[in-house]
């Protein structure tokens, strides 16, 4: 290992990183706040600021996967799909196996110009925590409460709200429904086996209903469903703290783009076609763990140079007041200054965990949401 490998995986480096992405997210959700006024006048507007500031916060993420754990998305696709990528609306169809799925998810946006206005379904639950779950919430994120019976206006209505977006966005569903664990499987198996259905060796069975309200409220807005497949090399397992600590993986990401008039609209019909797709996503994995690839030609979207642009800029910014509490600390000596440092500081560490917790497999949900 490396110097600069053992840097970044030193704790004041993970905690430096997670001050900047907490406090900068703080602001961005103030500077949402201020945008409130703004909306009654002019809504697009509102929207259009919003998912700039929502780039702001998000593209972190992707600066840290790409440029500090040197991790670097290879996708496959069709080339000719290639050149249609982020000029049209879509659903991406994401299979939910690994911890840092989302920040792969994530890359595949902003490689292709959407991730400010990227969407995807969530838990009503984070809509009330700062950072991630306010920004959401500007950004018109939909949220629901696992309820089939209480979600079911809201889920439509926020849907509906799309349809007059400003800017191109890919709405992101994991039909799963829950990140994919071996307990969650054989639960999952045994309800394919009660319905008839074949069943799946790398995937969850997918939620369907959620699946078909999504595209019958999003039919003449969504030109496709994106169909993404998700696998790491090597067998690796790839984790936040790794990206944190600046560990490279290497993920394939193989695009498959369907028009959203093959979806069937009636809902029998567009559950068994849901069904057969993950039956072939299931045997693209299959194929992966026996070749170590997935079929199709690679394409290799350029890496822009914004989100790290923006990360340092963000970085320095509030580097700056903290390097001034540091002398000021130094040379006052006070008591209550250093407890107050020492605080903060604590807070921060507090939030690092709680937010790497999160995203950790054993922490996701159970398997037997509604939806479906």
């Amino acid at each position: 290992m490396g110097l600069v490998q053992w840097l970044k995986g030193q704790f004041l480096c993970t905690l430096i990183i997670c001050y900047g992405f907490l406090v900068s997210g703080l602001l961005v959700n103030l500077l949402q706040i201020c945008t409130l006024p703004l909306w009654p006048i002019n809504k697009q507007l509102a929207r259009r600021i919003n998912c700039k500031l929502g780039y702001s916060l998000t593209s972190q993420s992707v600066a840290l996967l790409e440029w500090w754990s040197g991790t670097e998305v290879t996708f496959y696709t069709d080339p000719a799909n290639y050149q249609i990528y982020g000029k049209e609306n879509a659903i991406i169809v994401l299979n939910h196996n690994f911890e840092i799925d989302f920040l792969c998810g994530w890359t595949f946006c902003d490689r292709f110009g959407v991730l400010g206005a990227s969407k995807c379904l969530a838990k009503k639950e984070l809509s009330y925590l700062p950072v991630i779950g306010w920004m959401w919430y500007f950004l018109e994120m939909v949220f629901i409460k696992r309820k089939w019976e209480e979600d079911k206006r809201s889920f439509v209505q926020s849907l509906q709200n799309l349809r007059d977006y400003p800017e191109n966005f890919w709405f992101l569903l994991h039909c799963e429904g829950t990140r994919f664990t071996e307990e969650k499987h054989q639960i999952s198996m045994k309800v394919a086996e009660k319905k008839g259905l074949p069943k799946l060796k790398h995937h969850l069975l997918p939620r369907t209903k959620g699946f078909w309200v999504a595209v019958q409220n999003l039919r003449g807005t969504v030109a496709a469903v994106y169909c993404c497949t998700l696998n790491f090399r090597n067998n690796e397992t790839p984790t936040l703290l790794g990206v944190i600590n600046g560990k490279k993986y290497h993920p394939d990401l193989y695009i498959r783009r369907i028009p959203l008039e093959s979806v069937p609209e009636d809902e029998a019909e567009c559950s068994s076609w849901l069904h057969k797709l993950y039956q072939e996503k299931d045997q693209f994995q299959e194929d992966y763990s026996q070749t170590g690839c997935f079929p199709g030609p690679v394409v290799t979207p350029p890496r822009g140079p914004w989100a790290l642009i923006n990360w340092i800029g963000w970085t320095c910014l509030l580097l700056y007041p903290l390097y001034l509490l540091l002398v000021q600390l130094v040379n006052s000596g006070s008591i209550l200054t250093i407890l107050a440092t020492v605080g903060f500081c604590s807070a921060v560490s507090v939030g690092v965990r709680w937010m790497i917790g999160q995203t950790e497999i054993k922490r996701s949900s159970s398997y037997g949401v509604p939806l479906n």
